[in-house]
C-alpha cells in the first residue's frame, strides 16, 4: 500500500471528511483492521485565508510548498491538496516536489466522464468559480462545459463557505439558498452540480435535491484510495 500525503487544514472541517473517507475506503477494499497509510501536515487556515483575500497567491504557494515538502519528507508517495481553491497554486507546489499530486479537478472530471456528464454547474469559493485554474482545467483538459451562478449568488455562496461552513456552522436557511442556486443551474442546462469546495458537502447532501451532486471531497478521496492500492 502506498502512503497518501495530505495537505490539510483548509479548513480542518473538510480535512476530517478526507481522513474518514480515506480510511473507510481502505477498510472497504481490504477488510479487517486495515486502514490508510497517511502522512499529513495541517496548516493554520487563518493565515491562508488572509492571504487569499489579499490576493497574495505567491505567498500562499510558498507556505503550502514548504508544508508539502514536509509531507514528502515524511514518506508520502503522492500528495492530496485537500481543498479545491488552493489548487490555484498546485503547479507551483508540484514543481518543487518529486512525488506526484493527485489533482482534485482531474479526479472529478474522470468521474464525470465515466458517467457521461459533459455540462456541469460549479459551486465553490469565488476564486474557484470565477478564476480559470479550476473550470479552465475541466474545460480545456477534459472537454466539460462549466456553468457558474450569477454574481450575487456567487458572492453569497462564498460568504456562506467562509463565515459558516469553514467554522462548522450548518443551518437550514443556508442549505435552502444553496438548493435554489443548484436548481437554477440545473434549469439552465447543467446535467449535474460539482460541489467544488470541500466544505459544501457538509451542508448539501444528495437527499436534499433531485439534481445529481458530485462531492469533490469524496471523489478525490476515492481516487486516492484507488491509487494507494494500485501495485
Amino acid at each position: 500500500m502506498k502512503t497518501i500525503g495530505m495537505l490539510g487544514g483548509m479548513s480542518w472541517e473538510s480535512t476530517t471528511s478526507y481522513y474518514k473517507a480515506l480510511n473507510l475506503g481502505v477498510k472497504d477494499a481490504l477488510g479487517g483492521l486495515h486502514s490508510a497509510k497517511i502522512c499529513m501536515i495541517s496548516v493554520d487556515f487563518a493565515e491562508i485565508e488572509t492571504l487569499q483575500h489579499q490576493g497574495d497567491w505567491p505567498q500562499t504557494a510558498k507556505l503550502l510548498t514548504e508544508a508539502a515538502k514536509s509531507v514528502e519528507a515524511a514518506g508520502a508517495d503522492f500528495l492530496l491538496i485537500c481543498t479545491n481553491t488552493m489548487h490555484k497554486v498546485a503547479d507551483h507546489i508540484a514543481s518543487n516536489l518529486s512525488i506526484p499530486i493527485l489533482h482534485i479537478a482531474d479526479a472529478t472530471a474522470d468521474q464525470l466522464k465515466h458517467d457521461k456528464i459533459t455540462r456541469v454547474g460549479l459551486l465553490g469559493t469565488q476564486f474557484t468559480m470565477e478564476q480559470n485554474f479550476y473550470k479552465g482545467r475541466l474545460t480545456n483538459k477534459h472537454n466539460i462545459e462549466v456553468l457558474i451562478p450569477e454574481p450575487n449568488e456567487r458572492a453569497r455562496v462564498h460568504d456562506i463557505i467562509y463565515n459558516q461552513l469553514c467554522q462548522g456552522i450548518i443551518n437550514g436557511e443556508a442549505r435552502a439558498e444553496f438548493i435554489n442556486i443548484i436548481e437554477r443551474m440545473f434549469e439552465k442546462g447543467a446535467q449535474a452540480i460539482v460541489l467544488g469546495c470541500t466544505e459544501i458537502a457538509l451542508l448539501v447532501e444528495p437527499q436534499h435535491t433531485t439534481v445529481p451532486l458530485y462531492d469533490t471531497t469524496q471523489i478525490h478521496a476515492q481516487a486516492a484510495v484507488k491509487l494507494a492500492l494500485t501495485k
